[in-house]
């Protein structure tokens, strides 16, 4: 049955031209979605700590440098970290619109939104019906977690977009061998992003290949196009070892890329199912629908769009799960996958039910169809517990918050009015539930995108700006500064333009004593516990102070 729905005739009579344009209108319609999720409010919130605020030091680093990124540095110091594309593009915008939390996410957060129409593209590759192609689309537009690290100046949106660029052009090289160009030119931009990732994700589409069109692999055309698209990501890396030499293997091919396999980097740890958790936890309400859609991926595993899917999300989830090194934003490359599963099982349901559920409305009779396609009665229990959570949070929110968040209030309402529908829609069985679960997530996630709280981990610590703001009026530029926090803050050392460095107490007062002008960021627990003397009083705000021994004008 599934093979019938998946390869009816679609167009009902229309000519090509007019199903052309349909199908413009459909690409700019979730292209213009897309923009305006990820786009609205990027310049609100301070950057976040580690990627963010490191990722904006090294663009800045570029842009003070004449847009000189084949070295990056940070703090004046080589970065051998990750490649530096995503870098180069911030920094051009730092270039036409100066240096800002709005520049710094924009160049990110638009390629991230490129990554909708092209999975809709991959879509219109892989099903032979354009239903399950835009329901994949639409349900990856309103993935939480892809919208809220996608908007973030991270490189692992801009990942999706070019993982998805390749995989798009190696779909079409199936049918046209020049394709393979901008598969090679994809995975390339992949390599100039996150560096070894693109060896993982170039396997995947390999793996794929040789289960999908083996003939692809002994094709001569195929590999002269991909080691052209690969060319620059090469040159690159060859111009590192040359100028660096070992150095460049050591701290970049192993400390930064190697070494997240076997160990675990900076504390970042889990079990191997951390990320089975982690998709369970954000995704819905589509995580709802993906062990259908891999079921059905399964049963029809001899279909091309079924082989990309169990590839792509079976090789990639055991990879990261294997890794000894684990962050949340690592699984972010499944989502596709999984939502061209999850558009796959959607598009069923609506092709059977719609179909059903038309004819008894034509027939004026009560709407019984086959029992082999009654949605389950758990959808109607699941819809209705997230209404619940949705409407508490709105109470919750509005009256009995120590600090009301009205934006926060109208998100959840929205969220909870949207899952009270759809599960008296599901309740009746109307397939008219797909429809307004797509409409009411986007409207919930673009009022969550537009509030203050979409980048919630800037809670977790004080606020970086007015503690960077006194560094950066009143400290000599290039002065290294010491901190009573116990970890260093990259958002800080961004804002302030200074090394802002943390120590122990014996430390902090070891450079008090032997530093000829000393600077130390204090907490108001070290500043009791420190006998620091004579000193001078820089400035303070929160529970900050910055102190020096003896306070200088700054040279200005």
């Amino acid at each position: 049955m599934y093979r019938e729905i998946f390869t009816l005739d679609e167009s009902h009579g229309r000519d090509r031209r007019t199903d052309r344009r349909l199908e413009q209108l459909w690409v700019l319609g979730l292209f213009l979605a897309a923009v305006l999720l990820y786009g609205m409010n990027l310049g609100e919130l301070p950057l976040r700590d580690w990627d963010e605020g490191i990722v904006a030091q090294v663009a800045r680093d570029i842009w003070r440098g004449d847009l000189n990124w084949l070295y990056p540095t940070l703090a004046g110091e080589p970065y051998f970290n990750k490649p530096p594309l995503v870098h180069l593009l911030i920094a051009i915008a730092y270039k036409f619109g100066g240096v800002s939390e709005w520049t710094t996410r924009w160049p990110p957060a638009m390629l991230c939104a490129m990554s909708v129409p092209l999975l809709y593209w991959i879509g219109r590759e892989v099903f032979p019906r354009r239903t399950p192609a835009l329901f994949a689309a639409l349900s990856y537009l309103t993935l939480l977690p892809v919208v809220r690290h996608g908007r973030l100046a991270m490189l692992d949106g801009p990942v999706l977009c070019f993982f998805l660029l390749m995989v798009w052009c190696l779909l079409r090289t199936r049918r046209d061998l020049r394709w393979a160009l901008g598969a090679g030119i994809g995975l390339g931009l992949i390599c100039l992003t996150k560096g070894i990732l693109g060896l993982l994700l170039g396997a995947i589409a390999a793996i794929f290949i040789a289960w999908d069109t083996p003939r692809l692999l002994k094709s001569g055309y195929m590999w002269i196009g991909l080691l052209l698209g690969l060319s620059p990501a090469i040159a690159w890396y060859v111009a590192q070892w040359q100028h660096y030499d070992q150095q460049f293997i050591t701290a970049h091919l192993i400390n930064q890329s190697f070494n997240r396999i076997s160990a675990q980097v900076e504390g970042n740890t889990g079990p191997p199912w951390y990320y089975l958790l982690e998709i369970l936890k954000y995704s819905w309400p589509w995580v709802l629908f993906w062990p259908q859609g891999l079921r059905l991926a399964w049963e029809n595993r001899n279909m091309g769009w079924a082989k990309l899917v169990l590839v792509w999300s079976g090789v990639y989830l055991l990879a990261i799960s294997l890794m000894n090194t684990k962050l949340p934003w690592y699984v972010l490359p499944v989502y596709p996958a999984l939502a061209l599963a999850g558009g796959a099982q959607l598009a069923e349901i609506w092709h059977r039910r719609s179909d059903n559920y038309r004819l008894s409305r034509q027939e004026a009779t009560p709407f019984a169809p086959d029992s082999s396609v009654v949605y389950s009665r758990r959808w109607v229990v699941i819809f209705a517990l997230l209404a619940v959570i949705g409407w508490a949070g709105c109470l919750y929110f509005g009256w009995f918050a120590p600090v009301p968040a009205p934006d926060l209030q109208l998100t959840l309402g929205c969220f909870g009015l949207t899952m009270s529908v759809v599960a008296v829609l599901t309740y009746r069985q109307n397939p008219q539930f797909i429809l307004i679960l797509f409409w009411g997530t986007y409207v919930s996630l673009t009022l969550f995108t537009a509030s203050n709280h979409w980048v919630w981990e800037l809670g977790e610590d004080y606020p970086v700006k007015p503690v960077a703001q006194i560094i950066a009026e009143d400290t000599p530029k290039g002065q290294d500064i010491y901190t009573s926090h116990p970890y260093s803050r990259p958002s800080l050392d961004f804002y302030s333009d200074r090394k802002v460095i943390p120590a122990e107490l014996e430390e902090l007062s070891r450079h008090w004593q032997n530093d000829s002008q000393p600077y130390l960021l204090l907490n108001r627990d070290a500043l009791k516990q420190l006998d620091l003397g004579e000193m001078s009083l820089v400035g303070s705000t929160g529970d900050w102070t910055l102190v020096t021994r003896e306070h200088p004008k700054k040279d200005r």
